[in-house]
């Protein structure tokens, strides 16, 4: 394969200092959180966290204006991204475990702030996540493993974890078909590119056979590992061609237990449970993350492209869910055109979505003061609706 782009590159990365800060878990994982600032006193930082397969490396894309670099632009100059245990920079995907987002609930997250607290005090702390890591963040928080955060902003799915009816039949077979009856130890979007044949390479031979959409193998089997549609994952017309194109370096490989986690919570009425109950180590978790939602204070932004095919409306009933509970001071936000992963990782995404991201960091207690025009109509502008 030749790339355009370097893999794990930081040449998306504007004029700004990075380092890396390493951490464990106390369950005996490295992590890493990288720190993009033009200011480390600034009066806010923000922390952002990827989801399954994906990593720090969707938020620095080089393609277009990416999220660090907007954040850097509008006011937040402080800027961390955390590559927890299900990031593609780590090999914590690649063999069969029993990793449940009650362990990166527990274990991952509430270290990952107390080393960002080490560098920034008591200072004012926002949160922006996406897809599983938005699932598993707002049950840290929700389920009381982390507090302090001044904000949060979740994309595409949080507490109530809402799929198509394929994804449900694929969420139920996929962990058996691959994990114990074709004696995979996970499933690769770049399974095309094996240079042997391989029962990877067949398969994805077999699902590029159903997908006539493109011509890039990495996407269809994302559209296999993610969602429903032609592609799940987001729409082609939203995606630079080199986005595109090296999907399989963006999006990592994984084994299936996070997939039964998430069969679980949309068996249980799509809400997000906790997968063992009896598991000792996770006692101090709720059973139920939705439970308790109401008495947490820390707003939420709940955002979703229109036309979502991953967790379709997941945010928009959790916000209806929790408004219903009496938290009314959570927002939505509904952007037009837009699907999953490209809410972040669409080429006009620094036009469309962006500025309602910081529209809404804005208004939060302790956010740069700072003067600006109202974001655009097409900004799919925040709202408490």
């Amino acid at each position: 394969m030749t790339r355009t782009i370097p893999l794990y590159t930081l040449d998306g990365v504007g004029d700004c200092a990075v380092s890396d800060h390493p951490f464990a878990t106390d369950d005996g994982l490295g992590l890493a959180l990288h720190r993009f600032t033009t200011d480390p006193d600034a009066d806010a930082s923000v922390l952002i966290i990827h989801g399954l397969t994906t990593s720090t490396d969707m938020f620095i894309m080089p393609e277009h204006e990416n999220l660090v670099n907007h954040l850097h632009g509008h006011g937040y100059s402080d800027v961390w991204c955390l590559d927890f245990r299900m990031s593609n920079r780590f090999p914590y995907n690649l063999w069969r475990h029993r990793y449940s987002m009650d362990e990166i609930a527990l274990f991952d997250f509430p270290p990952a702030v107390a080393k960002i607290r080490e560098h920034i005090g008591d200072r004012p702390l926002h949160v922006i996540c996406h897809c599983l890591g938005a699932v598993s963040f707002t049950m840290s928080l929700f389920g009381g493993a982390v507090d302090g955060i001044t904000s949060v902003i979740a994309n595409s799915v949080a507490l109530t974890p809402r799929v198509p009816k394929w994804s449900k039949l694929k969420l139920r077979m996929a962990p058996t078909l691959i994990d114990r009856v074709l004696d995979i130890p996970y499933i690769d979007p770049r399974w095309s590119e094996d240079p042997t044949i391989t029962r990877g390479r067949v398969l994805s031979k077999l699902v590029s056979a159903a997908h006539r959409e493109c011509d890039v193998p990495a996407c269809h089997m994302l559209s296999l590992m993610w969602g429903t549609g032609w592609p799940a994952l987001y729409r082609h017309e939203n995606l630079d061609p080199v986005t595109h194109e090296r999907g399989g370096d963006l999006y990592g490989a994984t084994s299936m237990h996070y997939y039964r986690h998430v069969s679980k919570m949309v068996a249980a009425g799509s809400r997000a449970v906790k997968y063992d109950p009896s598991d000792e180590r996770l006692r101090s978790l709720p059973d139920d993350y939705l439970a308790g939602a109401a008495a947490v204070t820390t707003p939420v932004l709940f955002v979703t492209g229109e036309e979502n095919r991953v967790f379709t409306d997941s945010n928009i009933v959790c916000h209806r869910q929790l408004a219903a509970m009496g938290a009314d001071h959570h927002e939505l936000m509904v952007v037009p055109g837009y699907g999953h992963q490209d809410i972040f990782m669409g080429k006009h995404v620094s036009r469309d979505v962006f500025p309602g991201f910081v529209d809404f960091l804005d208004r939060q207690a302790g956010s740069p003061a700072v003067a600006r025009q109202s974001s655009p109509v097409g900004a799919g502008r925040a709202t408490a609706d």
